[in-house]
């Protein structure tokens, strides 16, 4: 009875939303974080979220001078964070430099007035590393720089406070997938990854 009792509880947790297999697995063992700004967060959640080895990736907010921010503070420009996402991760399964080189096939790091449809300082893009990451995350950089001959302008930066997002902000690709899709092809950022990167992505 025991034992169908706790098999009863975890189908409960996962059909309300609990810890997705790849986290609950992780859990035990060593986890390790990065900060990555790609201009909208839902796109650069759902960017890193099916990558093996990603715990899980939550919007938010970093790099400005106002603290505890909101959406709408940011999205006006008033307080110098960039829509952020911090990505947990098991380093086991998936190192730091994959994710810094991942993180600038999913931008277009030639354009400094934001990312695709979505402009202004907000929506810039930057990685935020640590002392620890800075050297793989300037080698991501300068590779990204070379295959594009040198018009890199996304910076590394010093990693800073994170804020989470409002709780409507997380997981937006998976509850609105729809709208989700439809605001992902209208910004036409997959069409622009396309023509930055090619077949190099």
């Amino acid at each position: 009875m025991t034992r169908l009792f706790h098999l009863f509880l975890l189908l409960l947790l996962a059909s309300c939303g609990g810890a997705e297999p790849e986290a609950a697995a992780a859990q035990g063992g060593r986890s390790e974080t990065a900060i990555f700004a790609g201009g909208c967060f839902w796109c650069t959640e759902a960017d890193f979220e099916h990558l093996p080895g990603v715990i899980s990736a939550v919007s938010g907010y970093t790099g400005g001078r106002t603290a505890n921010p909101t959406y709408e503070q940011v999205s006006a420009n008033g307080t110098g964070h960039y829509e952020a996402v911090q990505v947990t991760y098991d380093p086991a399964r998936i190192s730091y430099a994959r994710l810094a080189r991942h993180f600038f096939r999913t931008v277009d790091p030639t354009d400094s007035g934001g990312q695709f449809c979505d402009r202004g300082e907000s929506y810039r893009t930057a990685i935020f590393a640590t002392p620890q990451q800075r050297s793989a995350a300037d080698g991501a950089r300068a590779e990204a720089n070379r295959l594009l001959r040198g018009r890199v302008v996304t910076p590394v930066l010093p990693a800073a406070r994170f804020w989470p997002a409002e709780a409507y902000h997380q997981d937006y690709y998976r509850r609105n997938s729809v709208r989700y899709r439809y605001y992902r092809w209208r910004c036409g950022r997959d069409a622009r990854l396309t023509e930055v990167w090619g077949a190099r992505r």
